[in-house]
């Protein structure tokens, strides 16, 4: 017989927007486990987004991850 299935690990929503896809995209951005690191450059980036364009920086990042995913699936 099989174990029991694990538990469902759910992903904490980031401490500053209290949006779950930014912590995604800061798991994927962090190397050796440096999660504060990651938060950090990814917090200034946005910073450097809204000083050069005047507009929210949140916003203009997901509308880049819109932008870059695709928009059907593909099956073979």
């Amino acid at each position: 017989m099989r174990k029991s299935k694990p538990k469902k690990r759910y992903v904490l929503p980031d401490p500053k927007f209290k949006d779950t896809l930014v912590t995604k995209f800061v798991n994927n951005l962090m190397y050796d486990g440096k999660k504060s690191t990651a938060f950090t450059i990814f917090y200034d980036a946005l910073i450097k987004v809204e000083d050069r364009t005047k507009e929210n920086g949140l916003e203009i990042w997901k509308k880049a991850l819109n932008n870059i995913m695709p928009s059907v699936e593909v099956k073979s």
